[in-house]
């Protein structure tokens, strides 16, 4: 999966074979765009990025907080 943010591509390595649900369940909600504005809260760089909240999360929707 390829995450696009302003300062470039991010690419994300999903486990299938581990976690097929999770893996399903992400790649819908990506293709419905419930993640497109959502920031992320917590960044380690060269270990991970958290974000997730589909609905406080989302600069673009009148319940960010």
């Amino acid at each position: 999966m390829i995450l696009k943010l302003k300062n470039g591509d991010v690419e994300i390595e999903l486990y299938s074979d581990i976690a097929p649900n999770h893996v399903k369940r992400f790649k819908t909600l990506a293709d419905e765009g419930k993640y497109d504005g959502v920031v992320f809260h917590r960044v380690i760089e060269g270990f991970m990025a958290q974000t997730g909240d589909i609905k406080f999360g989302n600069s673009k929707s009148s319940d960010f907080n």
